[in-house]
């Protein structure tokens, strides 16, 4: 199972989540849904840490 680590939302099949996000914060993996990698890419995309968006 792969939980969406802004909104919550899971997916019972980690193979089924090609088009999450996957990012590193301070040696901690993160994961995001694809509405939320949308919806955040610029910040995403400039680096800021989650706690920015």
């Amino acid at each position: 199972m792969v939980t969406c680590d802004f909104c919550g939302r899971q997916e019972p099949d980690a193979s089924a989540s090609p088009t999450w996000t996957t990012s590193v914060e301070g040696r901690v993996t993160r994961r995001y849904c694809d509405t939320c990698s949308r919806e955040h890419l610029r910040a995403m995309e400039a680096k800021l840490d989650r706690e920015h968006w």
